[in-house]
């Protein structure tokens, strides 16, 4: 069989200069998407549990009700 040849002949365009965008792929995108939502609910969620522990340490219960109920959007399995 007989292999098959690319020529690639380029020729001066006169017109405007065009800009060509490389789409990124879907799966790539999900992907990183999802990535970045676990990275900030996990931070999120240390952040939240360190505030309630420092309000426990304080004494502060209208501080760790509030916190508390915050929480609970991480916990909810």
């Amino acid at each position: 069989m007989k292999k098959e040849k690319i020529v690639y002949r380029f020729f001066r365009y006169e017109g405007q200069r065009l800009d060509a965008k490389r789409e990124i792929p879907y799966e790539i995108r999900i992907a990183s998407r999802l990535v970045l939502d676990e990275l900030c609910f996990n931070w999120n969620k240390k952040q939240l549990e360190e505030d309630i522990n420092g309000s426990i340490d304080k004494g502060n219960k209208d501080q760790f009700m509030k916190l508390s109920k915050a929480y609970r959007h991480f916990v909810w399995e």
